[in-house]
């Protein structure tokens, strides 16, 4: 058996993941070691962990699935503790047989959750089940509505930092709901009320400090004014200035700043790595995308965002939600869309966020509900079946004998094993099928979608908002399923122009989009957001541009870059662009039509019911 066939046999035994020794002992036989850094990504399902080499490349990758549980409607809670096993457990599958002295920095990102321990930082739980272990209310968590309600009714100046309106998933509502519903349990025995992110650094450091990026985006901090005593008096929550804000961060950094002395020896330990590796100070997952991709080198691609400013870019970053991320030299103020945010992202720049509620989620709702989702199911299983490791094995031996492995890898660095990821590949294929001589997104002339089946968070700002479909048939097949999963992506773009025009009308000029995230995989999404915004797509050449972004912090804080916008450069690389299909703007710009006519009758529909 050649080395090539051993080491690609000795990939697919490893659960479908390309081992990283492969790869580093394949690029140490063509040039000098590299530095490397850890990028680790805590998602709302999962946990990532990736090895980046200096110029942006994942060389190794593994990920782990996180508990949720929904203890009753819009409760959403996970474990601190689980969590950080996750991310333990996946790094040290990344940095296996790895020179540790190659291994230069670490980068934490998740979700915006919120994490509660006691003055001992041993877990308290967030529910009245009593259960400490679920010591975190997740981001999308909607209890806090009545709380959010009050705070938005001060129209403090805070709130025009966040659109003019709180969202339910930010901190302070969460807090409130804590001190209203769990007072003896949680609230009075509380230390420390965390960041997802600034828990992960701590956990890794021992040190209290906390993210810019957090405080400012999710806790109302500002940047140069610091705590705003008055905003936390007037909602209740006056104890946190009394204790000088101690619990929920008086020690800010910068994101990419190095924390403290690097890992502990017991964090080292857990996770794998040298003691005193530096460790960055956090991003919000969303922001990391928009770090891993915003900055590429765009020179020739012909892009409307060449020889521009970075402030003509938008970072979309697509999974479970989505976020939009722009960037302006001086603050704009965006009806509806968190901030303007100073440092939050680019440091130097305003950020500007535009955001969806549910997206991979409200596709995957849609998909599964429909009736006719088993014969779709059996239909992906039975193709996936056809595309055997056997056929891969032929293909990648051809390559590599070609001397091609570091590409070849890469291609193949997932096998086609996600009967769920074949299940869109399918759908896409089914609608190519039945759209016959049109395109494929003119199928859906009579069928129309609007997407904010969890609220509207950019930018309505309307928890209250419903889902609507307006054009169902009495067929139950997989056409039908097709074409609702057709018109929801759809909307998703839809809901994705209406951000950006919102954005643009209050002073942002954006001309590209820079998509990331799982739903970037999917080429009938990108090619909907090209379509229905009129703009190109640049997708990144890592797809894992996530991972790329917490992997930069690392960089930055070993001090091998000199700043994050260098860092940005040299590791975010650009791979595929896809442009609009500019002869179906007439098609798209009625749809759009329509997609605000159906919001416009909703409101109307409950005007008249109210009278009832």
């Amino acid at each position: 058996m050649s080395f090539p066939t051993q080491l690609f046999l000795a990939a697919v035994n490893h659960a479908g993941y390309v081992k990283e020794e492969v790869l580093l002992k394949m690029q140490s036989k063509k040039q000098a070691p590299l530095n490397y850094y850890v990028g680790i990504d805590v998602g709302s399902a999962s946990v990532r962990a990736a090895l980046v080499d200096e110029f942006g490349t994942v060389v190794a990758h593994a990920d782990q699935p996180i508990q949720i549980w929904e203890p009753q409607t819009d409760h959403y809670e996970q474990s601190s503790a689980d969590i950080w096993a996750a991310c333990c457990s996946v790094t040290k599958k990344v940095v296996c047989g790895v020179d540790a002295r190659r291994i230069r920095g670490l980068g934490f990102d998740a979700t915006c959750s919120l994490v509660v321990v006691d003055k001992q930082f041993q877990p308290l739980a967030v529910n009245c089940e009593g259960q400490n272990h679920r010591n975190v209310i997740m981001w999308m968590d909607h209890r806090a509505v009545s709380q959010v309600d009050r705070i938005n009714q001060t129209q403090h100046r805070v709130l025009s930092y966040v659109g003019g309106t709180m969202s339910v998933e930010m901190q302070p509502p969460k807090l409130l709901w804590i001190k209203e519903n769990l007072q003896e349990s949680c609230w009075e025995k509380a230390g420390y009320f965390f960041d997802l992110p600034d828990f992960l650094s701590w956990k890794a450091t021992g040190v209290t400090a906390r993210s810019l990026c957090t405080l400012v985006c999710k806790w109302t901090y500002t940047s140069d004014g610091g705590w705003d005593d008055s905003f936390w008096q007037m909602i209740g929550l006056e104890d946190l200035v009394e204790e000088k804000y101690k619990k929920i961060g008086n020690h800010v950094l910068s994101p990419g700043e190095s924390v403290g002395k690097g890992l502990t020896p017991e964090a080292a330990k857990d996770l794998g790595l040298p003691e005193g590796t530096a460790v960055a100070a956090s991003l919000i997952d969303a922001h990391a995308g928009g770090l891993g991709v915003i900055g590429a080198d765009v020179k020739g691609h012909n892009l409307p965002c060449e020889n521009q400013l970075i402030t003509s870019r938008v970072a979309l970053i697509c999974g479970t939600s989505s976020c939009h991320m722009g960037i302006s030299e001086t603050p704009i103020f965006v009806p509806g869309v968190w901030g303007p945010y100073f440092s939050a992202m680019v440091p130097g720049f305003w950020l500007n966020e535009g955001g969806q509620s549910a997206t991979g989620k409200l596709i995957e709702h849609v998909v599964r509900g429909h009736v006719a989702f088993p014969e779709l199911q059996a239909k992906a299983a039975a193709r996936l079946r056809k595309n055997s490791k056997l056929d891969v094995l032929s293909s990648l031996q051809s390559k590599m004998e070609e001397s091609l492995l570091t590409d070849t890898l890469n291609t193949y660095s997932y096998f086609p094993s996600s009967l769920s990821q074949s299940i869109y590949t399918y759908l896409n294929s089914h609608l190519d099928l039945i759209k016959k001589s049109l395109p494929v997104g003119f199928l859906t002339v009579d069928l129309h979608v609007w997407p904010d089946f969890h609220g509207n968070r950019s930018p309505l700002t309307d928890l209250t908002l419903k889902g609507m479909v307006v054009g169902l048939t009495l067929s139950r097949g997989l056409d039908e399923l097709a074409l609702i999963y057709l018109a929801t992506i759809q909307a998703i773009a839809l809901g994705t122009r209406h951000i950006l025009e919102t954005m643009q009308a209050a002073g942002h000029h954006i001309n590209t989009l820079f998509l990331c995230g799982g739903l970037s995989k999917n080429p009938l999404f990108v090619q909907m957001h090209a379509d229905i915004t009129g703009k190109p797509v640049v997708l990144s050449k890592e797809v894992e541009s996530v991972l790329v972004g917490a992997a930069i912090l690392g960089a930055c804080a070993s001090g091998d870059f000199a700043s994050i916008q260098e860092a940005m450069a040299k590791m975010g690389k650009i791979g595929r662009v896809v442009q609009p299909n500019h002869g179906d703007k007439r098609f798209y710009d009625k749809k759009y039509e329509v997609f605000l006519k159906l919001v416009e009758h909703q409101r109307e529909y409950r005007s008249i019911m109210k009278s009832f």
